[in-house]
């Protein structure tokens, strides 16, 4: 699996928060696009961020 900053948030389907495990090597969200694939997200990337701000505004 791979871990990227960039994805649009409009292509995730769901969000997994996770910690470390087989997945990703540091704790990150697991984001599952609507083509199918999953990607960790990068915790310092703006989607992560972005992610977060807003679900503690909630």
């Amino acid at each position: 699996m791979k871990t990227t900053s960039l994805v649009h948030p409009k292509h995730i389907s769901s969000l997994e928060v996770i910690g470390v495990s087989g997945y990703c090597p540091i704790p990150q969200m697991i984001a599952s696009l609507k083509d199918g694939r999953k990607i960790c997200l990068d915790p310092n990337g703006p989607v992560y961020k972005k992610i977060i701000r807003k679900l503690l505004k909630s």
